[in-house]
């Protein structure tokens, strides 16, 4: 069998193919036979060596896989030869909140996906929808799983009729966007540019900003709000400044990340001014993935795939990923 490896830091220029012996899984353990692997911004910041959780030397990187059932360990009940599967990216993370016991995740300080045959535990494990391929299905685990908990996982969720600001069309962006028409929301998106806008539109989008013609973002969502703002924000970018400004009085902002090195610092009263709950989201758990995919499965939900690269020129994936241009998530198939 063949496995991508890397040491954090070491650049897209650092993955290496190495070729080991079959594993055994052992006791609770199934082998998988990876058919598909997906990428996201935190491949980008492993390899770059500014992930926000521990890398161990020499990873088999990226977190979202999905493939085939080959062989169970001992005491393995839940699954069978043969099932379709996925992983999730924090294996023990079951339900309930996050907390550092759960820290260990799959292409950082675990071994992941980007390998012919995976060991993974029975209990990380969460079976693929009837009606997606291995492709879709690999495109779920990180971005869609954050998605899911953004919008649902603060107990309250988002309802019908509500209104819902999705930030630019990145993987999380996207399957945000899906998820709230599924749920009977109205989606306002922002974008850079009459292309992205168009496509954000035959999603579904209810309206789309282009922040370049209209640096004031906010002051557009409340425009198209009448006045009242957004009840909620998913700010993928780290300006949350921003996001506050755009939010309902009592609303919710989902923080899911940043870009650059910085992200700007808060005025501490225009948060106090919003009256809005602001939670960080990182992935989700494994009974937050459940629900997800049955929501998916009973919705024929399709996620949006930009590019397919075969496994042996995962490199060129990753660089086309860090391009920029994908509009949906970029795959990676063995």
């Amino acid at each position: 069998m063949r496995s991508y490896h890397v040491n954090s830091g070491a650049g897209i220029d650092g993955l290496s193919i190495k070729e080991h012996d079959a594993p055994v899984p052992g006791p609770g353990q199934v082998l998988v036979a990876v058919r598909a692997t997906s990428l996201s911004f935190r491949e980008l910041m492993v390899l770059r060596g500014d992930y926000v959780l521990p890398v161990k030397a020499d990873v088999v990187p990226v977190s979202d896989g999905a493939g085939d059932v080959v062989a169970v360990g001992p005491g393995v009940h839940t699954v069978q030869v043969g099932d379709r599967v996925m992983a999730t990216l924090f294996p023990s993370w079951q339900d309930g909140p996050f907390g550092v016991q759960h820290l260990a995740q799959l292409g950082g300080s675990l071994d992941g996906m980007l390998t012919e045959l995976a060991v993974l535990e029975e209990s990380a494990l969460v079976p693929v929808p009837d009606h997606l391929s291995y492709q879709e299905a690999a495109t779920l685990p990180c971005v869609a799983v954050t998605a899911w908990n953004a919008l649902t996982g603060d107990g309250a969720g988002l309802g019908p009729g509500q209104t819902l600001v999705t930030q630019g069309s990145g993987g999380v962006s996207l399957f945000a966007l899906q998820f709230a028409k599924m749920l009977g929301a109205r989606v306002i998106a922002t974008t850079s540019g009459p292309d992205k806008a168009a496509r954000l539109i035959e999603l579904g989008a209810d309206e789309v900003i282009d922040y370049r013609a209209a640096p004031d973002w906010p002051a557009k969502v409340r425009e198209l709000t009448g006045g009242q703002g957004a009840d909620r924000v998913i700010d993928v970018a780290g300006l949350l400044e921003q996001s506050l400004k755009a939010v309902a009085i009592g609303g919710h902002v989902a923080c899911v990340g940043f870009v650059g090195d910085n992200a700007p610092p808060i005025d501490s009263q225009v948060l106090f001014l919003s009256g809005a709950t602001v939670r960080a989201v990182a992935v989700g758990s494994r009974a937050q993935f459940l629900a997800m995919s049955r929501a998916i499965d009973v919705n024929r939900l399709r996620p949006v795939i930009d590019r397919v690269f075969p496994f042996d020129d995962a490199p060129d994936a990753y660089r086309y990923y860090a391009s920029g241009k994908a509009f949906g998530k970029v795959v990676i198939e063995l």
